[in-house]
């Protein structure tokens, strides 16, 4: 799958439309794409991640937003495949700067709308980038 021109959806951004849309879609999206959701959302607040890669962020979140998908949200498991993707390639590329205070506050939003093996599910999703992680 093709990544789309994120630039192209920053301006579909806001923060109450992510909220809202998070809170419409989050059992039928699951737990695994909440939660790559989430870890970007979050992760605009970070002092450590740069301003080049916040606008990424906020494309990629955008698209999340936006009706306008390459495949529409409204196809069911394929339409939010595609956002989930998305997500999934801007993490990668700023997993370095995600702080253990972001996964935190994600962790704790996630707990509002998912049970406990739910969460765990999530766990998965970056337990390889972790174990990579130096620190």
């Amino acid at each position: 799958m093709e990544i789309p021109d994120l630039q192209k959806y920053k301006d579909k951004f806001s923060k109450e439309g992510f909220i809202e849309k998070i809170q419409r879609i989050a059992k039928r999206a699951g737990v695994k794409l909440v939660y790559a959701a989430l870890i970007l959302y979050y992760s605009m607040e970070s002092d450590k991640v740069s301003l080049k890669d916040k606008a990424i962020i906020i494309g990629a979140l955008g698209y999340l937003i936006s009706p306008l998908d390459i495949v529409p949200d409204a196809i069911p498991i394929a339409g939010l495949a595609d956002d989930l993707t998305v997500l999934l390639f801007v993490i990668n590329k700023i997993w370095n700067e995600v702080g253990d205070d972001v996964k935190d506050k994600a962790h704790s939003k996630l707990a509002q709308w998912f049970d406990e093996d739910e969460i765990k599910g999530a766990d998965e999703i970056f337990a390889d980038k972790d174990a990579e992680d130096p620190v």
